[in-house]
C-alpha cells in the first residue's frame, strides 16, 4: 500500500496511457480489420490477394518485431514517439486477427441474403452495411471480444519503446523502489480494472443479442 501511495502519480499516468493506447488501437484495428475482411471476400482476385497478404503477414510476425520496426525504422521517416509507434504497431497487429474474425462472420451468413438485397435494389455497399455486416459482427462477437481483451494486455509492449504505459511505469517503480513483486502486482491490478469490465460488457452484449435473436 505504501508503494502505491508513493508512486500513485506514476501508476495513474501509466494507466492513462495504457487506456488511451488501447482505445486508439481498438478503434483503428476494428476499422482496418473490417476493411481487410471485406477485401478477403471480394470476387475481385487482386483485392482478395491484398487482403490475404495483409492478414497473413501481420498474424505471423511477432508483435514486438512490428513495434520495434515502427519505432526504429518507420520513426526515422515519419517522426513519432514511442507511444505513437507502439499504438500503431498494436493497431496493425490486432487488425489482422479482427479481419479473420469478421471474415468468418461474413462467410457464415447465407449468400441468399446478399443476393436478395441486391435483387431489391441495394448497392454492394448498402447490402454490406445494412444486411451482411450487422449479422457478421453479431456472429463474430465472442471472437472480437477476445481480441479486444488481448489488445489491452498486448499494450504492455509499449514499455519496450518508452511508451509511458503501465508496464513502463511498473518497470521504473520496480527499479527505483527495489520492490519488484509489489510493483508488478499493482500493475496487474490496474490491467484488471480495464479487462474485467470489458470482459463482462462483452458477455452482457452477447447475452442481449442472443435473447434478441
Amino acid at each position: 500500500m505504501n508503494l502505491l501511495q508513493t508512486y500513485w502519480s506514476s501508476f495513474i499516468q501509466g494507466f492513462g496511457y495504457t487506456l488511451l493506447a488501447s482505445i486508439i488501437a481498438l478503434v483503428g484495428a476494428l476499422i482496418l480489420g473490417t476493411l481487410f475482411a471485406l477485401f478477403q471476400v471480394q470476387p475481385i482476385k487482386w483485392l482478395r490477394q491484398v487482403g490475404n497478404a495483409y492478414v497473413q503477414f501481420f498474424r505471423n510476425v511477432p508483435l514486438l518485431v512490428i513495434v520495434l520496426f515502427m519505432y526504429l525504422v518507420l520513426a526515422k521517416i515519419i517522426p513519432m514517439n514511442g507511444f505513437a509507434a507502439g499504438s500503431l504497431g498494436l493497431t496493425l497487429y490486432t487488425s489482422a486477427f479482427i479481419a479473420e474474425a469478421v471474415r468468418a462472420g461474413i462467410q457464415s451468413i447465407d449468400s441468399g441474403q446478399y443476393e436478395g438485397a441486391r435483387a431489391n435494389g441495394l448497392t454492394y455497399v448498402q447490402a454490406m452495411r445494412y444486411i451482411i455486416l450487422p449479422q457478421a459482427f453479431k456472429v463474430s462477437l465472442p471472437a472480437l471480444g477476445n481480441q479486444f481483451i488481448n489488445l489491452v494486455k498486448n499494450s504492455s509492449i509499449l514499455a519496450f519503446v518508452g511508451g509511458l504505459d503501465l508496464m513502463y511505469q511498473g518497470n521504473l517503480v520496480a527499479a527505483n523502489s527495489y520492490e519488484t513483486l509489489t510493483s508488478y502486482l499493482i500493475v496487474g491490478a490496474f490491467y484488471l480494472v480495464i479487462t474485467l469490465p470489458l470482459s463482462y460488457s462483452m458477455q452482457y452484449l452477447e447475452e442481449r443479442l442472443g435473447k434478441g435473436a
